[in-house]
């Protein structure tokens, strides 16, 4: 059964491919969502999928890609009828 979370992360995570690694990222484990910039200057990831890949997301996302500096990973309520279909940037 899939599961459905979503992160909110802070920190440089705009302009240093935080999208684009979060996306490939999150193909490559199977799962579907998106990642996108908030006006804020932090980083919206929802994610779809078995509970080990979005663990494994999660875990990554502590970190990001290497031009990134993360500060902060914060959990969010995700709602379970908006299941993506594909994982995308915006």
């Amino acid at each position: 059964m899939a599961e459905i979370r979503r992160w909110r992360i802070e920190g440089r995570v705009q302009g240093v491919f935080f999208r684009a690694s979060t996306r490939r990222k999150a193909q490559g484990l199977g799962l579907t969502g998106h990642a996108i910039n908030l006006a804020d200057g932090a980083v919206d990831v929802l994610a779809c999928g078995e509970a080990d890949g979005l663990q494994q997301l999660e875990a990554w996302l502590q970190k990001g890609p290497p031009a990134a500096r993360v500060d902060r990973v914060e959990e969010q309520a995700a709602a379970s009828d908006d299941l993506p279909t594909a994982f995308t940037t915006g």
